[in-house]
């Protein structure tokens, strides 16, 4: 069963089940910052026997994009647990939250591991070919290693997918 919350709803127990399967899923190499990347939005928690088995976030960013800040849901978070893997969980909460997007966002993004390009591929998210960038505290930077691993999913901005794109300033990864 899948139940979205607003992280300001989000129990203690919770929070620290959505972290701890976090933590397992990548292996370790979860930070504090990409923790704190997926709060302030929505939770997308898949529950099965009450063990939380998977997770996903939406948080609103701002892309700029040919002179706009477009609305986006960004997906952070993206997780289910090593044993439940390969049955169909992954897109179940992807599509929770691909549905979030949908009603909220002019455009949804993601930032993909190199594993899972073909997976959000699959589901209609479009690989951005154009330069990456971020807009921080020393103006437009690119954004190099980040090209080729950025997905959007389309709503209501108009995109050119071969243009410029950058993202708002935050710690940690950009993406």
């Amino acid at each position: 069963m899948i139940s979205l919350a607003h992280t300001a709803d989000l129990d203690a127990a919770t929070q620290i089940a959505a972290r701890t399967l976090l933590d397992a899923s990548f292996d370790g190499d979860f930070t504090d910052e990409d923790w704190e990347h997926g709060l302030g939005g929505m939770h997308a928690l898949l529950w099965e026997g009450g063990e939380l088995i998977g997770h996903a976030s939406v948080v609103q960013r701002r892309l700029l994009h040919q002179g706009r800040a477009l609305r986006t849901g960004y997906v952070e978070a993206v997780a289910v647990r090593a044993d439940r893997r390969g049955r169909g969980h992954g897109a179940a909460l992807m599509s929770t939250v691909e549905r979030l997007i949908r009603g909220g966002y002019e455009v949804g993004a993601l930032s993909s591991s190199s594993d899972a390009l073909d997976f959000y591929g699959a589901r209609g998210w479009e690989l951005w070919r154009g330069p990456t960038s971020v807009f921080g505290p020393a103006g437009l930077v690119r954004t190099e290693e980040d090209d080729g691993g950025v997905f959007v999913l389309p709503v209501s901005a108009d995109l050119d997918p071969d243009a410029p794109l950058a993202c708002d300033w935050r710690d940690g990864d950009v993406w």
